[in-house]
């Protein structure tokens, strides 16, 4: 084999060569959208998930004094409350079906006090609320579904 007829069949490779490289590069485009069906339409994918952390307080206080004498520290409403969460919601969902998940983490506190005094002399002390509340959560709420 001559030269010429070495250098005419080395550029018939290389042609052929970069034609299957397009021809594989073609079908890998064509073919891709049509494998990633799930991704592309994603008709079977529902997920739903709610989560809550809430945390409420409330105090309603009255206090009546009527005195035809002394009132020293008397009809008074004294309330603390106080709230702790460190907690947390993780929640991890895939779509193959449906999901549904609802997570919560919930604090109430409630005080309702109400104090008379009717008095002719001295009320040292009396007709006093006192409401001391604490909530301390320090849980978690985790859900994983498939």
């Amino acid at each position: 084999m001559n030269n010429k007829t070495k250098n005419i069949h080395n550029q018939n490779k290389n042609k052929l060569f970069v034609a299957s490289i397009a021809t594989v590069v073609a079908l890998a485009l064509f073919a891709s959208p049509l494998v990633a069906i799930d991704d592309a339409f994603a008709t079977k994918k529902k997920n739903k998930a709610q989560q809550s952390i809430s945390q409420s307080q409330s105090s309603a206080q009255n206090a009546l004094c009527a005195s035809g004498g002394t009132t020293f520290l008397s009809c008074n409403n004294v309330n603390f409350q106080h709230q702790f969460n460190s907690g947390n919601n993780a929640l991890a969902q895939t779509g193959q079906g449906e999901n549904s998940a609802e997570q919560s983490i919930s604090q109430s506190q409630s005080s309702s006090q109400n104090s008379q005094v009717v008095s002719g002399g001295d009320t040292i002390g009396s007709g006093n609320n006192i409401n001391i509340q604490s909530q301390t959560n320090t849980g978690n709420n985790a859900a994983a579904q498939s």
